[in-house]
Order: C-alpha cells, then sequence, then structure tokens
C-alpha cells in the first residue's frame, strides 16, 4: 500500500502544445507500481488549461476545487467541485479554468498511457 499526499509530488509544466497555465501531478503511475491506472492531479490557473485533443483511450476526471468548463464536440459544460466527467476514446476535449477561478481535478487514465504531461 502506498499513501501520499498529493502536494509531495511534485508538479510539472503540461508540456503539451496547446496547454496554458497549466500543471500535472503523476500521483501513481506505471513508474510507482500501479499495474492499471494512471491517477494525476491537475491544476490550471485563472484562465489556464489543457489542449484540445482525443486519443483512443478513456478517461475520468473528478473536479475537486475551483470553476472551469470541459469542452467538446457539443460545446462547453461547467464544472463546480464534486462534478465528475467521463470521457470517451477518441472523444475531442479540453479543461479550462474561469478566468477569475483556478481549477483543480483528478484525472485517471490506463496506466499504459501517455497524455497531457
Amino acid at each position: 500500500m502506498r499513501v501520499v499526499h498529493h502536494e509531495e509530488i511534485g508538479a510539472k509544466p503540461v508540456a503539451a502544445e496547446g496547454a496554458e497555465r497549466a500543471t500535472i501531478r503523476e500521483i501513481f503511475t506505471a513508474e510507482t507500481g500501479a499495474p492499471t491506472f494512471a491517477m494525476r492531479v491537475f491544476d490550471l490557473a485563472p484562465g489556464g488549461c489543457t489542449p484540445l485533443h482525443s486519443h483512443p483511450w478513456e478517461h475520468e476526471v473528478y473536479v475537486l476545487d475551483g470553476s472551469g468548463e470541459v469542452e467538446g464536440a457539443e460545446g462547453a459544460t461547467p464544472l463546480s467541485p464534486g462534478m465528475a466527467v467521463y470521457v470517451a476514446p477518441n472523444e475531442v476535449h479540453r479543461f479550462r479554468a474561469h478566468a477569475g477561478s483556478p481549477l483543480k481535478f483528478l484525472c485517471l487514465i490506463p496506466v499504459q498511457q501517455v497524455c497531457c504531461r
């Protein structure tokens, strides 16, 4: 068993093209021994975003703090703490913090994948 506080894991800038004012903390990954899912925490500064992208795997997101929106093919949906998002494989998406608020969310993907680093 491994127990950590997410702030013990160093935050790295999201290096993917199109990301703005976004960091990622890779909590559990293949490198830390997680065999199935990778758990990451994203922090978006006010007005920050992940890139508009898609990939062949699903992921699940849980909003921890702040406010923002998830953008997809059908437009944008507001997000607030306690909301959860399922992103299907190959679905175009982007997460964006509102201009006056940061957005923090938990994101889980299959451990073999690399996304938004």
